[in-house]
């Protein structure tokens, strides 16, 4: 099977090809529909696709890329909690992020149960899922985007710190310094206490699997046993959209 796979998130839209359970040709738009929908024609160019797998958390752009794929000829399968492939301990799911059910179910298939996913973007979330293949439910907290622009917007003179690169210093001998050892080592902790948390809520030696455009620079030096998965949340959107048509068929 053979699909587009698109994420479509708060600061960029990620895409790529899913073929048979491996994601390829992989692309990072910053812009709006218009810069995405070239990206798409260009990679629908090259093949034919069984149907392009959509997971979103902008509602207000799913009109526009419905109304793509429909204009291509292209079925359009957009993921949602009726097709999640795990059992839901969850009192309102149709309330759950499309990105968090894909990251829950990619991680559960790469990486087996109990598994503890954390998608570092413009928020950090996490989703844990038991041993029992339940997801529990998860985490939301502000993400370094966030973090960053509040302080810049809320503050007389601390600047708009650039972030996804660079290590914290020992400690800050400028405002560029502090709020870099702030941004990375105080996220950090953070991060360790929900690890911590979460493990003695559910008394479960969760696998730690990271996500999101943020993971990797996060998590470097860290010495957390992260499994940093660039292409996770494209590969459950796949994966979700292929069970999806799969049970359709006769």
């Amino acid at each position: 099977m053979k699909l587009l796979v698109i994420d479509v998130g708060n600061t960029s839209t990620a895409v790529g090809v899913w073929r048979d359970g491996r994601v390829g040709n992989v692309r990072h738009i910053d812009g709006g529909v218009d810069e995405t929908r070239k990206v798409l024609d260009a990679l629908a160019a090259r093949g034919d696709f069984d149907a392009a797998a959509y997971a979103s958390v902008v509602p207000r752009k799913d009109a526009a890329f419905r109304r793509h794929f429909k204009k291509a000829g292209i079925d359009f399968i957009q993921i949602g909690w009726r097709d999640f492939p795990l059992k839901l301990d969850y009192p309102r799911p149709e309330t759950i992020g499309a990105d968090r059910l894909a990251d829950a179910a990619g991680a559960v298939e790469r990486y087996g149960a109990p598994v503890l996913v954390m998608d570092f973007g413009t928020a950090l979330t996490a989703a844990a899922v038991t041993a029992d293949r339940v997801w529990r439910g998860g985490v939301i907290a502000p993400g370094f985007p966030l973090m960053r622009d509040y302080l810049f917007e809320r503050t007389a003179k601390l600047p708009r710190m650039a972030l996804g690169s660079g290590k914290a210093p020992k400690i800050g001998r400028s405002t560029e310094e502090a709020m870099r050892f702030g941004a990375l080592v105080g996220y950090r902790g953070m991060v360790r206490e929900i690890v911590a948390q979460l493990k003695d809520n559910f008394n479960e030696n969760f696998k730690l699997v990271a996500t999101g455009g943020f993971a990797k620079w996060a998590l470097k030096d860290s010495r957390m046993d992260f499994s940093i998965d660039p292409t996770l949340t494209l590969f459950g959107t796949g994966l979700i959209a292929s069970r999806s048509i799969r049970s359709l068929k006769p």
